[in-house]
């Protein structure tokens, strides 16, 4: 799972920061989320699930990390 915030969209409430202090963080004049950790743990996906359901903005996403690519030349 990755995590993802939409910059456009934050308004600063910090209710991500109550729910999951160690994923999130704030810019120094604390109007934007920052991610500190995109690809959470097992044992922090319940923290970043209630982090996206709780932000007032809508401005946090959780969803599956896409699968790496291999490239390969022939």
């Amino acid at each position: 799972m990755r995590l993802a915030a939409d910059l456009g969209l934050c308004q600063g409430h910090q209710e991500c920061l109550v729910e999951a202090p160690e994923l999130f963080a704030f810019d120094d004049d604390g109007y934007q989320v920052v991610v500190r950790i995109a690809e959470p743990s097992e044992e922090q996906l319940p923290a970043a699930r209630a982090a996206v359901r709780y932000c007032p903005a809508f401005a946090l996403t959780l969803v599956e990390a896409e699968p790496e690519t291999i490239n390969r030349e022939d």
